[in-house]
């Protein structure tokens, strides 16, 4: 990938984590409104105090006292404003910037991701995606109502002394630059590495959880635990460097702060003499600034964040690739519903694996309405990538229609709405199980769940285990193989395929176990068409018909 193409997708990606106009700029405009009303409010303050010291009735003070009122309050409701309306959008945004990384990755499933590690992907959609929400809230909006606070206190200063605005402005800019340029100094490179950092705990824990049998069964989890350590202590280098160089810039504006009030002390004080600003106006001269620089300390924040937002960005973009792999099939088409359940019909279907490692070299295969076909052969015939080249994550060639529609012209979701595939090992999440269920239909209720458990035959387990609250597990520690597979058996049902796709559902079931498994999964699935890939031969009577594969043809 080119300089040139990978910062154009990092500015796609930024563009797509910034909120559209219309719903940013309430934020913005509460921001404004709350600071104008914090520097109103030190600027009559300042004259009310110094005011009432020098006259004798408070009569000429009390529209002074009003504003004091006024501005508090104006402060403090336009700031709740501000939070509400800011993070509103920025966690809008950041759900439908999640939703479309993921679906980016959906075509690549499960091969076009190539070498990249499960701990960068985890990363990925979690923290860098996360962190992207920082780019509304942390750099744009407080950067807006800075650069607007700023201009608005140094044209209001003008009115009460031009010298003093001077003054106040090129303080401003000399505070700007430090806080960028000591920032970017002292802080770019750590806060570029923030991100590097964590995917590799991440990648870490992980592989550390994930594999925790494996690594006592072989006596290495101690090597384990001691690259769980070392990635720690590397992240927290990294954050300690990145926090140094903040307090660094954030210590320059305020040491220019102090600069800039006295300064304009400085600059306004001879102007008592000729009359040209007295004591009242004197103190706000002096007490803006220091309101002003107050808000203006959002700066380095927000320089911090811009380079761990663009940092976030560009580790999305290394994990997302450039493109879909020739082999694998995008998920652009067209939108097609079907009515009932439809058929199935492949004639001299070839696909292959992104690198070019052949996967199909020619299957001719029917599922009718209702019907129950089991595709079998030995190990790397070809079954899985007839799963997968079915449900759309293999582009294939040939002749592959659903219902009479060409499936290589159909969307991925629409494709995938028709055609459910149960995996091999099913991914089951660390919820109960109320929650595995849900996730394919949130809207049933627990009757409809403990009525698709029974189809399954999970009904008496779960209630012997105490209801549908009972856990699984994280990856489905807590059930068999077998009760897996039920689960995502039963997720099917839910969500109501038409055709469903069981690839090796007898996989890491014990063989006393395996037929009555298929027995119940054939039966659960009712008038859904169904197909079967699995090298263990079902109950007599279960299927209607057997397809044979070898070397990615059927035989």
């Amino acid at each position: 990938m080119s300089a040139d193409t990978r910062s154009q997708r990092v500015r796609g990606v930024l563009r797509l984590a910034q909120p559209p106009t219309g719903r940013f700029i309430p934020g913005l405009v509460w921001g404004v409104l709350s600071a104008g009303a914090a520097v109103s409010l030190l600027a009559v303050s300042g004259w009310l105090i110094v005011s009432a010291s020098i006259v004798d009735s408070l009569v000429p003070l009390s529209v002074a006292v009003v504003g004091v009122r006024f501005f508090a309050v104006t402060r403090a409701v336009t700031r709740y404003l501000e939070r509400l309306s800011g993070h509103d959008a920025a966690l809008r945004q950041l759900a439908s910037t999640r939703a479309d990384m993921v679906r980016r990755l959906t075509p690549l499933s499960p091969a076009g991701l190539g070498s990249t590690d499960r701990g960068q992907v985890l990363t990925a959609l979690v923290d860098d995606v996360e962190n992207l929400q920082n780019l509304p809230l942390r750099v744009v909006q407080p950067l807006g109502v800075a650069a607007l606070v700023a201009v608005g206190a140094v044209g209001f200063m003008a009115f009460v002394s031009p010298a003093a605005a001077l003054t106040l402005a090129i303080c401003l800019l000399l505070a700007a630059a430090a806080a960028i340029g000591l920032g970017w100094l002292f802080g770019s490179k750590a806060e570029s590495l923030v991100s590097a950092r964590r995917a590799e705990l991440s990648a870490a824990l992980v592989d550390y959880f994930g594999s925790l049998d494996v690594l006592l069964a072989y006596g290495v989890e101690g090597q384990a635990r001691a690259r769980i350590a070392a990635a720690d202590a590397a992240l927290r280098r990294v954050v300690d460097r990145a926090s140094l160089a903040q307090a660094v810039a954030a210590g320059a504006v305020s040491a220019v702060a102090g600069a800039a009030s006295v300064w304009a002390l400085a600059a306004a004080a001879p102007g008592l003499s000729d009359g040209t600003i007295d004591g009242p106006w004197l103190a706000v001269a002096v007490l803006v600034p220091m309101v002003v620089f107050e808000i203006f300390g959002a700066v380095p924040i927000a320089a911090a964040s811009w380079r761990s937002v663009r940092s976030s960005a560009e580790r999305i973009v290394d994990v997302l690739p450039e493109r879909v792999p020739d082999e694998l099939r995008p998920d652009a088409g067209e939108d097609v519903a079907f009515d009932g359940t439809p058929e199935v019909r492949l004639r001299g279907v070839r696909a292959n694996w992104p690198g070019g490692a052949a996967a199909l070299r020619g299957v001719d295969l029917d599922l009718g309405s209702g019907e129950r076909v089991l595709v079998a052969g030995p190990s790397g015939a070809g079954k899985s990538s007839l799963a997968a080249a079915l449900v759309g994550f293999l582009r294939v060639e040939g002749e592959y229609r659903i219902g009479g529609h060409d499936a290589t012209g159909l969307s991925g979701p629409a494709l995938r709405r028709v055609i459910g595939l149960c995996e091999q090992s099913p991914q089951l999440f660390d919820e109960d199980v109320r929650q595995n269920l849900l996730f394919a239909r949130d809207t049933a209720t627990d009757d409809e769940l403990l009525a698709v458990l029974d189809r399954v035959g999970l009904g008496a387990w779960v209630r012997e285990r105490g209801g549908l609250d009972a856990r699984v597990g994280d990856r489905g520690a807590l059930v068999s193989g077998g009760q897996a597979q039920r689960i995502s058996l039963a997720r099917a049902l839910l969500r109501g395929f038409p055709i469903l796709v069981l690839d090796e559902p007898t996989a890491g079931v014990d063989p006393d176990a395996s037929d009555a498994l298929l027995r119940d999964l054939l039966q659960a699935a009712g008038d859904q068409s169904v197909l079967l890939i699995s090298h263990v031969a079902p109950p007599a009577g279960t299927v209607d018909r057997v397809v044979r594969l070898d070397g990615g043809r059927t035989v």
